[in-house]
């Protein structure tokens, strides 16, 4: 056994010396933006393979768990299922995993913001087996979440294990989600664009090539191992007429207010269930919410894309199948208000999900509330005013609008939305109702569904320039602590020796406990500091000044510049419960500054 244990233990030494040699190699040989595009590839096919089986296990056990349900009347196992896959997947959770994996998006951003696009280890896969138990047993959220947070993992490991740096780490992390996207939905270019305007990475010389190989490769996968159908097939049966388009303007307008609806309902039940510290708790009453609006609204379960396929085959009856109002198939009126009830309720189901313990995101929601407010939208004008809107095409652009909302991505809505379902023909439309509702919902949420809470924080990596460099700059980074410190009892003379053994001219003032009284600056008291007969009438406390401002340490970098704006100084003190800690200076910030920039700015 011990001999086996130092065999074992040999073969992992020269496999890490192997490893070891061959990154100094490849530093030596091959260039960083070359090994870049490499590393892109096998993010994209490693991406796309995990995207593959993650939708193969969502199948497989939804299949499983529904073939044999009565579609012409209630199913009471909708009451049993969810609750059995949030509670497998909180088992999972706890014991298993030992770490929080919800809200995958937003841990991405924080990870891109916050922790040097450095992901663990497990995120390669956690997030992935928890939400294909809690979506195949109906959990209302989508699987885009867990495998952009999948994907950005693998590129995160994959560049560490490469020994690559944060700005490099950052591309591979975008290559990641883009790859699974790409994979999730067939839409290549639509996972670009998503890094683009969600994750919020710039497009430079050094990006675009390794985000569109990996979308490319993570996009070819899915296409090689399911086929060339596109995800919802649809035929233009009707074309879209510029006579359409001020319904194209008032759709967009909706779509806006609905996706303001959607992103307000959800914070209210995410902070709802965050009020709640007993776990079992939140299972038992998301359970039941979700549960119960499953039962009433049988669209709700899972990811919902049944019946989106319906909608856009014609089958509107379909939308009923399962549920105890199958009768009610051919009453279009009872239809319009079932199909509005699941466009209010798809949100609470969504949060009841994810807030009783369950892993899934909200970017599939999204599509189906916007898929069926554009069917609603449609539909409803249609009987009113005794039109002949194409609710079809209505349909499809709710989608693209609906999405643009949320996620505050007008550009990757239009592109998948046309990738999802071949509706190249129905650019115009798209464009008008995407932008809208991008428009409408800025009005009144500057950031989206998945950036709000890091914004508020300020740790929010965006494509603005400034705030991006401020963001990745830490207050912890940029604080000197090399002032020699002085008490207030302290006379003139023994201030002046201090003087003489520092190469500062600023000295905080601390009492016996160590917290921050004032500061004496070397220019104030220049004038009295040779005048002998003065150094033993003279005390700290009288010659020293109160500082402008003081830092909290902890403060967002943006804040720290606001407070150097406001006050027009040079040096502040930083303090920790009002407890010296050290100062910042602003030439200090500086020099950070343009070195984060230069290094995130390279190409």
């Amino acid at each position: 056994m011990a001999e086996d244990t130092h065999n074992n233990n040999n073969i992992s030494e020269r496999l890490h010396e192997a490893f070891m040699s061959f990154l100094i190699w490849r530093e030596k040989h091959v260039k960083e933006k070359t090994f870049v595009i490499f590393l892109s590839l096998i993010v994209g096919v490693l991406g796309g393979f995990a995207a593959l089986i993650l939708k193969s296990l969502i199948h497989l056990i939804s299949s499983v768990l529904t073939s044999h349900l009565d579609v012409t009347e209630g199913n009471y196992l909708f009451f049993i299922y969810p609750v059995v896959g949030i509670l497998i997947t909180v088992l999972f959770v706890r014991y298993v995993v030992r770490d929080n994996i919800s809200h995958g998006v937003t841990r991405v951003l924080y990870a891109i913001s916050q922790n040097k696009s450095r992901l663990k280890k497990h995120n390669m896969y956690s997030s992935m087996l928890a939400s294909s138990i809690t979506i195949g047993f109906g959990g209302s959220v989508g699987a885009e979440g867990p495998i952009v947070f999948t994907g950005a993992a693998i590129g995160s490991n994959l560049g560490s294990w490469m020994r690559m740096s944060p700005r490099v780490l950052m591309i591979l992390v975008g290559c990641g989600a883009a790859a699974g996207i790409a994979g999730i939905f067939k839409a290549p270019i639509a996972g670009m664009l998503f890094t683009l305007e969600v994750l919020m990475i710039d497009l430079t010389t050094v990006s675009v090539m390794p985000l569109l190989i990996a979308s490319i490769t993570g996009a070819t996968i899915a296409y090689t191992f399911t086929g060339y159908d596109v995800e919802f097939f649809f035929i233009q049966s009707e074309p879209f007429v510029t006579s359409r388009i001020p319904f194209a303007i008032l759709l967009g307008v909706f779509t806006g207010l609905v996706s303001l609806y959607f992103t307000r309902v959800m914070n209210m039940m995410e902070n709802y269930f965050g009020s709640i510290s007993n776990r079992w708790l939140k299972l038992a009453i998301g359970g039941a919410l979700l549960s119960c609006l499953i039962f009433i609204f049988p669209p709700l379960y899972g990811e919902g894309y049944g019946s989106i396929v319906s909608l856009l085959d014609g089958n509107v009856g379909g939308i009923l199948d399962g549920s105890m109002f199958y009768a009610d198939r051919d009453n279009v009126w009872f239809i319009l208000t079932f199909i509005a009830l699941i466009i209010l309720t798809k949100v609470f189901a969504t949060s009841a999900t994810n807030g009783s313990g369950g892993v899934g995101g909200t970017f599939a929601p999204s599509l189906y509330v916007g898929c069926m407010a554009g069917f609603f939208f449609a539909s409803l004008i249609n009987h009113v005013f005794d039109l002949d809107l194409s609710v079809k095409n209505f349909a499809l652009m709710g989608m693209s609008g609906v999405m643009s909302g949320v996620m505050h991505a007008p550009l990757m809505a239009i592109f998948l939305t046309a990738e999802l379902t071949g509706g190249y023909e129905l650019f115009l439309p798209l464009l008008i109702v995407s932008t809208l509702s991008y428009g409408t919902i800025k009005i009144f949420e500057p950031y989206s569904i998945y950036a709000m809470r890091l914004a508020q924080r300020g740790e929010l990596l965006t494509h603005h320039k400034d705030k991006a460099v401020l963001t990745l700059l830490k207050i912890n980074n940029v604080i000197e602590t090399d002032f020699m410190s002085v008490r207030p009892e302290m006379s003139l003379k023994e201030m002046v020796g201090v003087i003489a053994k520092s190469n500062r001219n600023l000295f905080p003032v601390l009492d016996a406990e160590g917290h921050l009284l004032g500061v004496v600056l070397l220019d104030e008291i220049r004038n009295i500091m040779f005048r002998p007969d003065l150094y033993r009438r003279m005390y700290v406390k009288k010659f020293m000044s109160i500082p402008p401002a003081r830092i909290e340490v902890g403060e967002s970098m943006e804040t720290v510049m606001k407070i150097f704006d406001d006050t027009g100084a040079w040096n502040l003190p930083v303090v920790e419960n009002g407890k010296y800690v050290g100062f910042v200076s602003k030439s200090k910030i500086f020099n950070s500054y343009r070195r984060v920039l230069r290094h995130y700015s390279e190409d």
